[in-house]
């Protein structure tokens, strides 16, 4: 079965009001028992004595959001989850602000959680997205994935 696939991306950071519509939207699924959300959040890391201040997210969009929509599509085959969102904030966040919010949702807890551990892995693992770590002394280093 082929699931909608909406552009993940979105300038920016992603505001918690964004988050927090998203969740009531749910509460008229009422077969859905669980909710599993992940919040990617910009630390402030110190890099040998540079503090990160944002980090500035690029991707090749297109070939993201076809390994995205393949993604998808075996998260829905492995688990029986109801509900995938994915946004992944692209250009310009500071510190302290949500740059990738992951929500899945299904009947039961354990397919919910276990889907969005799955998922959140395989885009830091397998998304074409860049992260540059922007110090205070306008310095930079792209971004490590761990």
């Amino acid at each position: 079965m082929k699931h909608t696939l909406k552009n993940i991306f979105q300038h920016g950071a992603i505001p918690a009001s964004f988050v927090g519509d998203s969740i009531a939207k749910h509460s008229s699924k009422t077969g859905i028992g669980a909710h599993s959300i992940f919040l990617g959040q910009v630390r402030a890391d110190d890099v040998d004595g540079k503090k990160v201040t944002a980090i500035e997210y690029t991707a090749y969009e297109d070939m993201a959001l076809k390994k995205m929509h393949e993604i998808r599509e075996e998260i829905f085959a492995r688990y029986p989850i109801t509900c995938m969102h994915v946004h992944h904030s692209l250009g310009k966040v500071q510190t302290g602000e949500i740059c990738l919010f992951v929500f899945t949702s299904s009947p039961h807890r354990k397919a919910a959680t276990e889907a969005c551990n799955e998922l959140v892995e395989r885009i830091k693992e397998e998304l074409p997205v860049w992260g540059k770590e922007l110090f205070t002394d306008e310095g930079y280093r792209w971004k490590i994935n761990h």
